[in-house]
């Protein structure tokens, strides 16, 4: 269409209506992906697990103490000590365990006669004993630890020394030195540690989780050519073969021990074995497990915190998530209210209603057994509620609906949909479960239940 202004013509150009077809597809693309977006955030998400047979992999790997018949020993003498009993060693009564020099002439003069001595087999033997064992169970959290090693290490090489001062000291008599020391002997027959922590005289029953954690703990090493006094302690003597390490057990493992029992135990140091009997302790703020042995004290003897192992029965069974177990309340209702009935026969209750016009029936209705006790069977409430009454067959009797218990479960998808089992569980840990197998109510392997319970409800179509 033209319009004249003036000589001049103006024209309007026609509208394209022609819409190009890589837009249009484009556009219905970008619609069904919103769409399914939409659906896939607003629909349950179900997603199946299939039982298997399985283990759990269980942690008895447990920190303890140490505790035995001990008694410190202190020094009659004041002056530089220097000791000749072998720690970890057995002393009779009336061996040499040390010596106190009141000048320490005495040990300038043997260390001028050892000048020249080294190290036997059996000396390098014990100090790689002493390091292997500190690097098997070196913890980045326990870093204290290190000093004590330290100072344990320091104590060995001064004492191997003296065994070789001990080797020379009659070819130093007669030099006039014999009285600048005076010898002390054992006055009773044990294991001699050159150590000690305060907790000698601790007993089981007193024990406390503080004790545990090694925070306010502080070994004092007992090292020769060391200037004491009159009263300071000396040695320390391990009095027998008897002694036992107490283990803290969390409240639902306390079931996996049975006093009295024996159990294979693993010393994490040396991966020894050992068996132990086993003693449950109620303590003030815990359970506790002390586990007796009559050998081996001898090896961990300068150990007060010993790493174990526990080998314990393997939990077997059909292993679960957690996440798939569920508590359910059901209806507990007396056996002789269940009866057969209906086209099919099936097991359910007759269960007494009224009409409008206030005439009572009575109405059979089919149920599912999920459990039962010697007098009772377990009902869901899809079709009962409290107050609601069953007949007893062939009886006037009835039983009024009211008492409750809950099960733990699972919801069993097999059929499509969501349907509760029960199961047993014989072992948990943060992840799993492994429960029994083949029960009445419950689980067999290869069926599939709900992998989030949380996710669904009961009889809900798992595959809409």
């Amino acid at each position: 269409m033209a319009r004249e202004r003036g000589n001049i013509r103006q024209y309007k150009r026609p509208i394209n209506f022609n819409l190009n077809l890589g837009i249009i597809v484009f556009g219905c693309i970008f619609i069904y992906i919103m769409i399914c977006v939409y659906l896939y955030f607003t629909s349950k998400h179900i997603v199946g697990y299939e039982v298997k047979t399985g283990s759990l992999s269980v942690n008895n790997v447990y920190k303890g103490i140490a505790l035995r018949e001990e008694e410190v020993f202190k020094s009659a003498d004041s002056g530089f000590i220097q000791y000749y009993a072998r720690e970890s060693g057995r002393v009779a009564v009336g061996d040499l365990v040390y010596t106190v020099d009141e000048t320490g002439q005495f040990s300038d003069l043997a260390g001028e006669n050892t000048s020249e001595s080294s190290l036997s087999d059996t000396d390098l033997t014990e100090l790689k004993t002493e390091i292997l064992g500190f690097t098997n169970t070196f913890s980045e959290k326990q870093f204290h630890e290190t000093y004590d090693f330290k100072n344990n290490v320091r104590g060995t090489v001064l004492k191997l020394a003296n065994y070789k001062i001990l080797e020379n000291i009659d070819s130093m008599r007669g030099t006039g030195s014999e009285g600048l020391l005076k010898s002390i002997r054992a006055a009773k027959s044990g294991i001699v540690v050159y150590s000690v922590d305060g907790y000698e005289q601790k007993q089981a029953a007193d024990l406390k989780a503080e004790d545990f954690t090694g925070d306010s703990y502080e070994k004092k090493p007992l090292i020769g050519n060391e200037l004491v006094e009159r009263g300071d302690d000396a040695f320390k003597l391990c009095l027998n073969e008897n002694w036992s390490i107490v283990i803290p057990v969390a409240e639902d493992r306390i079931e996996d021990f049975s006093e009295g029992d024996y159990i294979k135990v693993k010393f994490l140091k040396n991966q020894d074995v050992s068996w132990a009997q086993i003693h449950l302790l109620n303590n003030e703020d815990g359970h506790y497990v002390q586990l007796s042995f009559n050998n081996s004290m001898i090896t961990f003897c300068t150990d007060r915190f010993i790493d174990i192992e526990l080998s314990a029965d393997e939990k077997t069974g059909l292993k679960i998530p957690n996440s798939s177990i569920v508590q359910k309340d059901f209806f507990l209702v007396p056996k002789e209210y269940i009866t057969k009935g209906g086209n099919s026969g099936k097991q359910g209750i007759l269960k007494e209603a009224f009409t409008e016009e206030g005439e009572r029936s009575i109405e059979f209705i089919e149920t599912t057994i999920y459990s039962e006790t010697d007098t009772d069977y377990y009902l869901d409430d899809t079709y009962l509620s409290i107050g609601d009454y069953i007949m007893k067959p062939d009886s006037e009797d009835k039983y009024a609906i009211s008492k409750r218990d809950s099960l733990i479960g699972v919801y069993n998808i097999n059929k499509g949909y969501a349907d509760f089992k029960q199961i047993q569980i014989l072992y948990q840990n943060d992840e799993y479960a492994i429960v029994k197998p083949n029960t009445v109510y419950g689980l067999s392997v290869y069926d599939y239940v709900v992998l989030d319970a949380a996710s669904v409800s009961e009889n809900d179509f798992i595959y809409e």
